[in-house]
């Protein structure tokens, strides 16, 4: 098992695999028929590579069309229906999702002029995102599933690349420039990650290196919406400057941000999951949207879900989903990283915590059950106390 480390960024990171390479053959002379055969998957290549290219193009188009100062409706549907919403309802099936039926929903009341301009492109916007997080993943499904077949599992890494860079990449930058993290250097840590494994032949390592860009993209979304900087703060502190139109448009990127995260969460914690949801939904006033009671129970619920993460490490000891589970627990501690001293009321002990995380994962690269045991025991009251924060 590769060398897996907690960094002092916002992602763990782990030692990237060396591709390697081999010597090329000679070029044979080909037949006709050979030339054919090898054209036809040349196309097919093509094609795929524009498809992808084409969703990006008209989510970016879509986008803009709905931040325009004076949007065209018509325009707006037109795009929607003719060039993305196939592709969305293809993830709502795949996800048990409703994201079309949101987007449907939003645009025609725009145009209804039940829903203000701003409040209709912020849901779009953000949504959109979630599909291309929906994606990625159902790209990163496609590559495990190829795994043996490098050619293909790389062409879909690639096709979940170009969803990130072209979606979710600014996103993420601008988290990392308002709370100084390093989201994106993790991203591309992963997805080089992936890559090599890929070459190598190395599954666990692939499912590690998949960890650490799932989980660090979610960890953008929590930023966006719950955190300190997020929009449960910002709503609150519009409301009392007596900006409710723009606390609305906020409310609205709240709720949409949360979208990406809500069905991963409510599987831990439904409880807070179903009140966050409640918080952001635009017919919750906006005077009732208080931060500190979103942030607490975001942190309650991620806590929970780390904590899932951990049992599931310990009941699989021996297996590759042991480290891939540990590594997940270690990312949903770092997601709400900012947020432990002031939850466990010191530095020292948020500390404490990632460092037992660290020591989990070096203990399951170990193959020490009798060290890993203890570190869980020490994670979980943690956890435990977490699961309380803010009641």
């Amino acid at each position: 098992m590769k060398p897996v480390k907690v960094l002092s960024t916002t992602a763990l990171v782990m030692s990237l695999l060396l591709a390697g390479c081999g010597d090329k053959p000679a070029a044979q002379p080909q037949d006709n028929a050979q030339t054919q055969t090898t054209q036809q998957p040349a196309a097919q290549e093509e094609a795929r590579k524009s498809a992808v290219a084409d969703l990006v193009g008209a989510t970016k188009e879509l986008v803009g069309v709905l931040k325009a100062e004076q949007v065209d409706w018509d325009k707006a549907i037109k795009l929607y229906d003719e060039k993305l919403k196939s592709h969305v309802q293809s993830m709502d099936e795949a996800n048990s999702a409703q994201v079309n039926e949101q987007i449907t929903a939003a645009l025609n009341a725009g145009k209804d002029g039940q829903l203000p301009a701003k409040v209709v492109a912020q849901i779009g916007d953000k949504l959109l995102q979630k599909v291309a997080f929906l994606s990625i993943r159902n790209e990163f499904k496609g590559a495990n599933d190829q795994f043996a077949n490098k050619d293909e599992a790389k062409k879909e890494l690639g096709e979940a690349k170009e969803y990130y860079d072209g979606v979710l990449k600014a996103m993420i930058e601008k988290r990392d420039n308002a709370y100084e993290t390093q989201l994106v250097s993790a991203i591309d840590a992963g997805f080089a990650e992936m890559e090599g494994a890929i070459e190598k032949g190395d599954n666990l390592a692939f499912n590690l290196g998949k960890q650490v860009v799932d989980k660090s993209i979610m960890k953008a979304f929590y930023l966006a919406s719950g955190a300190e900087k997020g929009y449960a703060y910002k709503i609150e502190k519009l409301v009392k400057e007596g900006k409710a139109d723009d606390a609305r448009v906020g409310q609205a990127e709240g709720w949409a941000f949360f979208q990406s995260l809500q069905s991963y969460l409510e599987k831990h914690d439904k409880k807070d999951a179903d009140f966050i949801n409640s918080q952001f939904d635009l017919s919750n006033d906006v005077k009732n949207v208080k931060g500190d009671t979103i942030n607490q129970a975001y942190v309650r619920a991620i806590a929970k879900t780390a904590k899932s993460e951990y049992e599931a490490s310990v009941e699989n000891w021996g297996n590759d989903k042991a480290a891939i589970t540990a590594l997940e627990g270690a990312l949903f501690i770092d997601m709400i990283k900012t947020d432990l001293p002031k939850a466990l009321g010191s530095a020292e002990k948020a500390d404490a915590l990632q460092k037992l995380a660290q020591q989990y994962l070096d203990a399951v690269k170990a193959q020490d059950k009798a060290k890993a045991d203890e570190s869980f025991k020490q994670i979980k009251p943690v956890l435990d106390l977490l699961e309380k924060y803010g009641k």
